[in-house]
């Protein structure tokens, strides 16, 4: 399973490259804090597979990893092969580059 680091996702967004922010938390969540990626829920990702580019980098995040990998499973199935995970989720971008968000 190919993962990047919050500091790679971080360097992405500053040097403005071309890809696409999956955040697969339920709307509550991310309605509390995101890293201002695109919300679709774990639960309906197959749904809205549509929604997901096949021609560019895709990062999929979560809280801390685990959903954004089974979303990262069930997308490759369906043939994406342009994924990446994001090591930590949004706990780690907290931790690690902006303590000020609020996680919970």
């Amino acid at each position: 399973m190919k993962e990047i680091t919050v500091q790679e996702l971080q360097q992405m967004k500053e040097n403005k490259e071309d890809f696409q922010l999956i955040d697969v938390r339920e709307s509550f969540e991310y309605d509390l804090s995101n890293l201002g990626g695109e919300n679709i829920p774990l639960a309906g990702i197959l749904l809205e597979v549509d929604k997901i580019a096949k021609d560019k980098p895709v990062i999929l995040q979560c809280r801390s990893g685990k959903r954004s990998a089974q979303a990262m499973m069930l997308l490759q199935q369906e043939g994406f092969d342009n994924l990446s995970n994001l090591k930590g989720g949004i706990v780690a971008w907290q931790k690690e580059i902006d303590p000020s968000m609020e996680v919970y």
